[in-house]
């Protein structure tokens, strides 16, 4: 039976402490902050990232260099005969075209997951990566089967500011100027590889509810109406941990008999993008083979 080694990158949300618990690398992702490199979860914590935001610093992100990418291959291949690498979704960075491309001097021995997950539905990827490996499926069976269910999940995202969509791009000043004035709150989804509208709300509490109504929905129409045990469902937030834990509570509440497993930080390539006091929730159908 082939050992398949999984790799991940911090996009995922998981640490460096929590990957070497779970048995699988992490690599991590690279910022640019003011003119100088930082790597998530190792010279650069969620604490100083959110700080530096605050201060308008020059930030952008960046994918993990080719070298760093083979030197972790090439370790991991001493001691196991197969990698699964999951990096994030490849709409969202250019990070999984770029492995895909190095792998193809492996013959075979590194197979990379192109799901279109990132985050917390990335990190349910992993999870089932390692049940899959822990089963005994080869790189490629892994790779085909989350291949096969890569748009059994959703995100959707709501933010406290439209600052940092209006300076990404993805707002005219104009729109911006006014969603500021009435205080809009948009709720934004990612599924498969984009990040996208999804609708608008006056408050934040009336943005959860959208969210919330629209995973409701995501389980009774696309998931095919699954009860609790088949979906799992996470919250996410950018440094605003005690109004997630909140988010959390009214999730439960509105939703009985399903609960909310994981309550974690957005990944900062996400974070920078939509800035702090944001919110997330996902749902992931369980994956059955």
């Amino acid at each position: 039976m082939s050992r398949a080694a999984i790799v991940t990158d911090s996009n995922s949300g998981i640490t460096q402490e929590t990957a070497s618990e779970m048995g699988i690398r992490v690599l991590p992702m690279p910022f640019t902050i003011d003119g100088k490199e930082y790597f998530e979860g190792i010279s650069l914590t969620q604490a100083e990232f959110y700080e530096k935001l605050t201060q308008n610093a020059d930030i952008a992100t960046s994918q993990p260099s080719p070298e760093s990418v083979l030197e972790l291959w090439n370790e991991l291949l001493k001691e196991y005969d197969e990698i699964v690498h999951i990096p994030m979704s490849s709409g969202l960075s250019g990070s999984c075209q770029t492995a895909i491309a190095l792998a193809d001097d492996f013959d075979g021995r590194v197979q990379v997951v192109n799901n279109q997950r990132i985050s917390i539905t990335q990190r349910q990827s992993v999870a089932d990566a390692i049940r899959l490996a822990e089963e005994g499926k080869s790189a490629s069976e892994i790779k085909e089967i989350l291949e096969k269910v890569k748009l059994e999940s959703s995100i959707y995202i709501t933010v406290a500011t439209l600052k940092y969509l209006k300076k990404g791009g993805r707002l005219t000043p104009a729109v911006a100027a006014i969603g500021t004035m009435l205080r809009l709150k948009p709720v934004l989804q990612i599924q498969g590889e984009r990040l996208d509208t999804f609708s608008k709300a006056r408050t934040m509490q009336q943005a959860k509810k959208t969210m919330i109504d629209a995973i409701r929905n995501d389980i009774e129409t696309r998931f095919g109406g699954l009860d609790a045990k088949d979906v799992h469902l996470d919250i996410a937030h950018t440094n605003n941990e005690e109004e997630a834990m909140k988010f959390k509570a009214e999730v439960e509440a509105a939703l009985p008999g399903y609960s909310v497993e994981f309550v974690d930080p957005l990944s900062l390539s996400v974070s920078c993008h939509i800035g702090d006091g944001s919110l997330a929730i996902a749902a992931t159908r369980n994956l059955h083979i």
